[in-house]
């Protein structure tokens, strides 16, 4: 169950997602996966800083309760009240404005399908980003009014990304500072913005 999930978490060195009854391990990362996590939150606490917003890295467990799953998404940023399930020493969170994953070949399918239809289902969430570490390229959904998602590419280190309802732009040069790419790839990449 999931309270029996929660306690069993406490006692974890490592962290596990949890939906319907099933514990899934979460692996560490690559050199690059890390430094752009870290250069994600210091891009984000330096632009939020004294704005009421709370940047969070992935020792933060989220729910998304309408399907309940439990994770640990790479960033998440919330602004005003915080609102928690439980008040143990780890607490979960459930209203994220904002959530980053930055992909791996593990993980990328995943991010980009199952668990972004999760996140979908906050009505919280305004902002869902995708992070390459293979080469240069950050995918933003930006929820719309009317529901439907506005995705935007960026691909250019000389770019920032611009996330409105936060009212901040993140250079992508400060999100891929110290990051060395092995090879890019053989498609022409380019920024472009497309609803879906």
């Amino acid at each position: 169950s999931p309270e029996e999930y929660l306690t069993w978490e406490e006692a974890q060195e490592e962290r596990h997602e949890y939906l319907n009854g099933r514990t899934y391990g979460m692996s560490g990362g690559s050199i690059e996966h890390v430094t752009v996590i870290q250069n994600l939150s210091l891009a984000l606490g330096n632009a939020l800083r004294g704005g009421g917003c709370r940047v969070f890295n992935s020792e933060l467990r989220i729910k998304v309760s309408e399907t309940g799953l439990y994770t640990y998404p790479d960033v998440a940023v919330v602004c005003g009240e915080l609102k928690l399930e439980g008040r143990t020493k780890s607490a979960t969170l459930l209203n994220p404005a904002l959530i980053i994953e930055v992909l791996s070949a593990s993980t990328e399918a995943y991010d980009r399908g199952d668990k972004f239809a999760h996140y979908r289902r906050l009505d919280s969430l305004t902002d869902y980003i995708l992070v390459s570490t293979r080469f240069p390229m950050v995918e933003h959904f930006q929820r719309q009014q009317d529901g439907d998602w506005l995705l935007a590419v960026r691909t250019e280190l000389e770019e920032s990304l611009p996330i409105n309802a936060l009212g901040i732009a993140l250079p992508l040069a400060d999100i891929y500072e110290m990051v060395d790419f092995p090879s890019l790839p053989a498609l022409s990449l380019r920024s472009e913005t497309a609803i879906y």
